[in-house]
């Protein structure tokens, strides 16, 4: 395909017909009369050599082709976006810029937060939003990437896009303060016979990977897509939980719960941010990276972190 011979416009005509799936509202959407509209639509069924939009009734509904269209031609549309929005020099004192990236609760807790102060403090005119980890990411993982400024991810998910490293945690045993059934330590028969609150992502489960490659199933009693519940969901009851060591020090003040190390040998978390290509010359992009490496070598190494208050462990970091 030559991409000289294309008129790019009808990029813009398609996904506005794609997702509107009415002529009328497609070109009100990106500025054309009802003809105009109608026209494109008309070159767009040409090229395709496909209808695209079929009439039912007073609607329309999209073609088998036309449904395969959706995702890349939404792709696309952000990949251009981003593509012709990149600078060759950005100044985050004065410019305006929106970081869009995708990251677990946990993630934005842990790492998200400072990031999101250092930019408050340096990059005033610039906007931060995280976004929710779809189980598309594991599928459509360059379409994601393309679309936003990045991913925070521990390694294991996703592979292939430049990455830069951020900081390690460990996994924790999480049971409640006064655990009638539970001492200073946790055994293999006790992760078997206690109840279990799991983390269960749409593309991930970390607990129950880990626990099943030791042939043990534990018995799930509650399910959540949210870390920052588990320690309510285990306090005051017999449930145990597998947690990041960070997020537990910040968790626990607001929950009368307590960790313990695994009786296993547990995987540990590399945590990383990842972006797609296009990105990778872009100026605000290097100083989001950039930015994002340096916050990360502010947070206290994993061998610090114990049941000392995070307040205390920064100030043995820092001292």
């Amino acid at each position: 395909m030559d991409l000289a011979s294309l008129d790019l416009n009808l990029l813009v005509a398609l996904r506005a017909l794609l997702e509107e799936r009415n002529v009328t509202r497609a070109g009100q959407r990106i500025g054309l009369s009802q003809p105009a509209a109608s026209a494109a639509l008309a070159r767009l069924r040409r090229h395709f050599g496909d209808d695209l939009l079929v009439r039912t009734g007073n609607a329309y509904d999209l073609t088998p082709l036309g449904t395969a269209l959706v995702v890349p031609c939404t792709t696309a549309c952000a990949l251009l976006e981003r593509l012709f929005t990149s600078r060759a020099e950005f100044d985050p004192r004065t410019e305006r810029r929106e970081f869009r990236i995708i990251a677990s609760d946990y993630a934005i807790a842990v790492f998200g937060a400072e990031l999101a102060r250092v930019l408050h403090a340096e990059a005033p005119a610039s906007r931060l939003v995280f976004e929710q980890v779809g189980q598309e990411i594991t599928g459509e993982t360059d379409a994601v990437l393309s679309g936003v400024d990045g991913l925070l991810m521990p390694h294991g998910i996703v592979s292939g896009f430049p990455t830069v490293e951020l900081y390690q945690d460990e996994w924790v045993c999480l049971v409640a303060a006064d655990h009638p059934d539970i001492g200073d330590a946790l055994t293999m028969d006790d992760l078997a016979r206690q109840p279990w609150v799991v983390y269960q992502r749409p593309y991930d489960a970390p607990a129950a990977r880990q626990l099943s490659m030791l042939g043990l199933e534990p018995r799930m009693e509650v399910s959540v897509q949210n870390f920052q519940l588990l320690p309510s969901l285990v306090a005051g009851t017999r449930r145990v939980a597998l947690i990041q060591r960070r997020l537990a020090r910040l968790m626990s003040p607001v929950a009368q719960v307590r960790t313990l190390p695994c009786p296993f040998e547990a995987v540990p978390v590399k945590e990383a941010l990842w972006w797609h290509p296009v990105h990778t010359q872009d100026a605000a992009h290097i100083w989001l990276r950039e930015t994002a490496a340096r916050v990360a070598a502010t947070l206290p190494p994993i061998d610090l972190l114990d049941d000392r208050s995070p307040e205390d462990t920064d100030a043995a970091h820092l001292a």
